[in-house]
């Protein structure tokens, strides 16, 4: 969709009726598009068999519908040619008719498409597919007006925007901040100067920047940073974070934990484990099919289940089958064991279920038919995948969703009553023995009245343990076990709980990476200017993968490698410094792991020679996560001091 004034499409005798106007911007396949013709505008789930089947059986399409009136069995709507223009240079042309193979401009379509659709005479057309864009959106800001009471002119220019540009995101996030993705610094700032300029006008506080990271977790190193030969790879390099879980009773060894709910009723051990980049690369393409499975699991309805989609279906679980059998014995029959997708139940993550006992539902039940299960474990079942949902959401270095990274559940064991009991017993014992102890130590004054009167409490709770009989233990055991019910909460939230705190620490046990956007930049510029070409990519963290001199010519076509966050005021910076002589283009590529530790210190003596014992080289992935934990409100790793004035390094002036 194109905005034009109308002053200058009518002509300024003509009194316009708004300020601006949308233009569809089309071209005629087929036939001839006519001034004042009726034709149906067909969305992207449009299917001619059903339409022609309602068309038949006496069903007439509603005239007054919109875009805004589609639903779930709603793809058809019909629109009016107002106006017919010919696109003469920067100039529109009015027109009665326009024949097939001509590009031209539509009025009168600006409540029936969104950002593309297809304009038919006849319902018979299938649904052409929407418009591909190499470039995805990938660089995001929150706007808000600088006034509250024009937040409803916010809301009504970013709808304009996301109909006028069709590589533009809009979104309303959790929190309720208005933000806008783009392709990158230019088209945001294009976008912003749109919202001020002609679509909300008014003014507006824009964020900076905000650029996505990932988490993840790696095979441990084989090499150290001062690429020295590890001599036992099964030793992982132990990092300032690791040491945390030295003492910890839950970690079995790194990557393996064993946790319990807060009633200590449930017993879990995950393993957190990093998926083959092949896994995780076919994950991330078949988001779309991802989608289509959920839906499908969730609502059961497998009768109406398309025969390309069931083979789309088939086709991707056979290559996760021959990946996951190629990758080693870990992952053999890894397709059977797939719990559930994350985040959000169609991300690059996987939870497996390697519980013995326990045989459930895989996520292929739309294909294999398999029936429901049933118990204890089944019925709390829901948990365990909320609890990977959150814990993939938002991982535990700066709160950014994971990416690559495998969680196994080896063991869920339900505790009985009586192993419950001695447990609670002995903590009794312990917590009383400990009292007693305090008390003795201290005069009666000193000794807190809050601890004696818990100590009695318990004492006069064992001594009529003692003296009654069993019925009436039982019902006092009853009342403490609802006591701490009430306590803890509802099971089900506890074991969700768990299961996200269980992931989170795994995660933690072992190698922890980044991951960064990066953008794939072709650069074309004379031999002059190279060695100031490269300096400005390596001073940016950028990598060139592959220059090439075009065939009878001086200049060199350079493709490189340059993370999304280093990114701004860089086509600024390069045309500086080549004086104009080179000029970049920018385009999402994928996603690269930064391969250092966030939390690496130095421990080896060749690493104290090399970085000091206080490491003063900037640690880059340690810098990206401290901007993201910043930005988000986060705790840093950082000393403040809090009376600087009372320093002894100041000296009095004389």
């Amino acid at each position: 969709m194109e905005v034009r004034n109308k002053e200058s499409l009518v002509g300024s005798d003509t009194e316009p009726e708004a300020d601006q106007t949308f233009i569809a911007f089309a071209r005629v396949m087929s036939g001839v598009v006519k001034k004042g013709q009726k034709l149906y505008v067909l969305g992207p789930k449009h299917d001619p068999e059903v339409a022609l089947k309602e068309e038949t059986s006496g069903h007439q399409i509603d005239d007054s519908l919109s875009i805004k009136d589609l639903s779930s069995d709603i793809h058809i709507t019909v629109a009016t040619v107002t106006d017919v223009y010919l696109f003469m240079g920067r100039e529109l042309e009015l027109t009665d008719s326009v024949p097939a193979g001509n590009v031209l401009g539509i009025g009168g379509l600006e409540d029936h498409i969104l950002k593309s659709g297809t304009v038919s005479s006849t319902v018979a057309c299938p649904a052409f597919t929407d418009l591909y864009f190499d470039a995805s959106p990938i660089v995001r800001v929150a706007l808000e007006p600088k006034h509250a009471v024009d937040m409803k002119k916010l809301v009504q220019g970013l709808k304009l925007l996301n109909q006028a540009d069709p590589c533009v995101q809009v979104m309303v996030q959790e929190t309720g901040e208005h933000v806008i993705v783009t392709a990158g610094e230019v088209h945001l700032q294009r976008c912003v100067d749109d919202l001020k300029e002609r679509y909300a006008k008014i003014e507006l506080n824009v964020s900076e920047a905000i650029v996505p990271f990932r988490e993840t977790i790696i095979i441990p190193p084989k090499v150290d940073m001062v690429n020295e030969v590890i001599q036992d790879t099964n030793v992982v390099i132990k990092t300032s974070r690791m040491k945390e879980f030295e003492d910890d009773d839950e970690v079995l060894k790194p990557g393996l934990i064993q946790t319990y709910t807060a009633n200590k009723k449930c017993c879990v051990v995950i393993r957190a484990q990093p998926l083959p980049d092949d896994i995780t690369k076919l994950l991330e393409d078949s988001m779309d099919l991802l989608k289509v499975l959920d839906h499908l699991n969730k609502t059961s309805d497998i009768v109406s289940l398309n025969l390309s989609i069931q083979e789309g279906i088939k086709d991707f679980k056979s290559k996760l089958s021959k990946i996951f059998d190629e990758s080693g014995k870990f992952w053999r029959g890894a397709v059977d064991q797939i719990w559930a997708f994350g985040p959000r139940r169609v991300g690059p993550n996987l939870l497996l279920n390697r519980i013995p006992e326990y045989k459930r539902q895989t996520v292929w039940t739309c294909l294999d038919n398999e029936s429901e299960g049933s118990g204890e474990l089944w019925d709390l079942d829901n948990s365990f995948v909320s609890g990977f949902q959150i814990a993939t959401l938002s991982g535990p270095l700066c709160e950014e969703p994971m990416r690559g990274v495998c969680f196994v559940i080896e063991k869920w064991e339900m505790m009985n009553d009586t192993e419950k009991s001695k447990d609670s017993i002995e903590k009794e014992s312990h917590i009383q023995n400990e009292s007693r102890s305090e008390c003795s130590k201290t005069s009666v004054k000193d000794c807190d009245i809050d601890n004696i009167q818990k100590l009695t409490s318990k004492i006069d709770f064992g001594n009529k343990c003692n003296s009654e009989n069993e019925a009436s233990c039982d019902k006092i055991e009853d009342s403490v076990s609802r006591k701490k019910t009430e306590t803890y909460g509802q099971f089900s939230g506890q074991l969700i709980s768990c299961i996200k705190d269980g992931c989170r620490k795994a995660f933690q046990t072992q190698s922890q990476r980044l991951v960064v956007a990066m953008y794939k930049c072709n650069i074309q510029a004379t031999a002059e200017v190279l060695g100031k070409l490269f300096a400005v990519l390596g001073k940016r963290n950028g990598r060139v993968i592959e220059d090439e001199m075009r065939e009878g010519s001086q200049i060199f076509n350079i493709i490189a490698a340059l993370p999304v966050v280093e990114s701004f005021g860089f086509a600024d910076d390069i045309r500086k410094k080549t004086s104009g002589l080179a000029s970049p283009q920018l385009v999402f590529s994928h996603w690269e792991v930064v391969d250092i530790d966030p939390f690496w210190i130095p421990t080896t003596e060749e690493e104290y020679l090399h970085y000091g014992e206080k490491a003063d080289s900037e640690n880059r992935a340690h810098h990206y996560m401290n901007t993201v934990r910043k930005r988000k409100g986060l705790k840093l790793d950082k000393k403040i001091v809090e009376h600087a004035e009372k320093q002894r390094t100041l000296t009095k002036n004389k």
